[in-house]
């Protein structure tokens, strides 16, 4: 993340078509030269992109490159019970956080919920532009509010790759997709409906 947001370098260098295990397969990050958000749920790569006339063009391929992305194979998961007063992101992390101190970090994880609102972004760098720091990206970032529908939300955890896959000043990368498909972007922040989030982590070996 760091080469792409201070350093410019735009260009794929993961080509999500030559991954070998695609079974079970969990993963996000953005599309090469900023150009949309891709998104990995259980072996089924999604990719979303701006359309000219500012609505979401979602495709199911594997056809694309990323600058940078994290990824990890989930055979089983376990859902971990989650309190009911945990209804937004900075409440969901510092969980995540106090919850798995035993567990092997960093680690992806899922949460189903009913979303009351939510924001998410899809980055579209225009052709031609430099980047040079994350505000050069942040101008180019298409938002998008979405309300009273049911999501997956597939995320990634760690507190040792700030800069590296997750932004500096968190320990989630996340990606948000709604139930019907047709919206997915990089998830900004949110509020669940009480009583509706179910989350998973990976199954630990016993």
């Amino acid at each position: 993340m760091l080469n792409v947001m201070h350093l410019g370098l735009l260009y794929g260098t993961i080509n999500l078509d030559t991954i070998s295990n695609k079974k079970h397969l969990y993963g996000l990050g953005p599309v090469e030269y900023l150009k949309g958000e891709i998104l990995i749920d259980d072996g089924k790569s999604y990719v979303s992109k701006m359309a000219e006339d500012g609505s979401i063009v979602m495709e199911e391929t594997y056809k694309v490159k990323a600058p940078f992305f994290v990824s990890e194979n989930v055979d089983r998961w376990e859902e971990i019970s989650i309190p009911d007063y945990i209804v937004n992101l900075q409440q969901l992390e510092t969980f995540l956080d106090a919850t798995t101190k035993n567990h092997s970090r960093p680690f992806a994880f899922r949460l189903n919920a009913t979303i009351e609102n939510a924001a998410i972004h899809i980055v579209n760098l225009p052709d031609g532009t430099a980047v040079n720091s994350p505000e050069d990206v942040q101008q180019h970032q298409h938002h998008f509010i979405v309300k009273n529908t049911d999501a997956e939300l597939i995320g990634f955890f760690s507190t040792q790759h700030q800069g590296i896959f997750t932004h500096h000043d968190t320990y989630v990368h996340i990606h948000m997709m709604t139930a019907d498909k047709k919206k997915m972007g990089h998830l900004e922040s949110f509020v669940i409906k009480k009583g509706t989030a179910k989350l998973f982590l990976p199954a630990e070996s016993k």
